[in-house]
């Protein structure tokens, strides 16, 4: 029985040591970072249109709904056009290079191929130029999807609150 509960606590530390230096313990969160709410408004660029756009961390990237998404060529680079509209009714006609194509594996269907352009999206005060996935996503509550590809290193995520910060990126933007 001495043997048994000595290999308990052996264990016990080696565990917990293991836990501990291979990042499995809670991190505390980087300090000085803007707080957002899991749902906020955004204006994309080019454009300077706001829409609603859901934040979520459990997506890699950014995903936005694209109308009436045409590919075309240019000057032998494959480009995109697409129309994104927002609660306003304003409108703007969007082009774009298409960077790569994504391939979603969707539960219960086949896989979606989409385009994926670069994007500037600004979030209070946090402008940033991320790849943004183009679908369909009028039978979505919201028109755009933010992944942690933008928000990492730069917004917390507070799941309690929503449209707690208004986008303000005037001097964040250089063209």
């Amino acid at each position: 029985m001495k043997n048994l509960s000595w290999i308990i606590k052996v264990f016990s530390v080696v565990s917990l040591f293991l836990y501990v230096t291979l990042g499995f313990a809670e991190v505390a969160p980087p300090k000085n970072l803007p707080v957002a709410g899991w749902v906020e408004n955004v204006s994309i660029f080019p454009g300077n249109l706001k829409i609603k756009a859901k934040l979520d961390t459990g997506a890699k990237h950014s995903s936005l709904n694209a109308k009436h998404i045409e590919e075309f060529d240019r000057k032998g680079e494959k480009w995109v056009r697409f129309k994104l509209k927002n609660w306003k009714g304003r409108t703007e006609n969007i082009e774009a290079i298409i960077i790569r194509t994504a391939t979603i594996k969707q539960h219960e269907t086949e896989s979606v191929t989409r385009p994926v352009i670069r994007l500037g999206i600004c979030l209070g005060n946090v402008y940033k130029e991320v790849e943004v996935n183009l679908q369909d996503r009028s039978k979505f509550n919201y028109q755009m999807l933010i992944g942690r590809s933008y928000l990492r290193k730069s917004i917390l995520v507070d799941s309690s609150v929503t449209f707690t910060v208004e986008p303000d990126c005037q001097g964040a933007i250089h063209k």
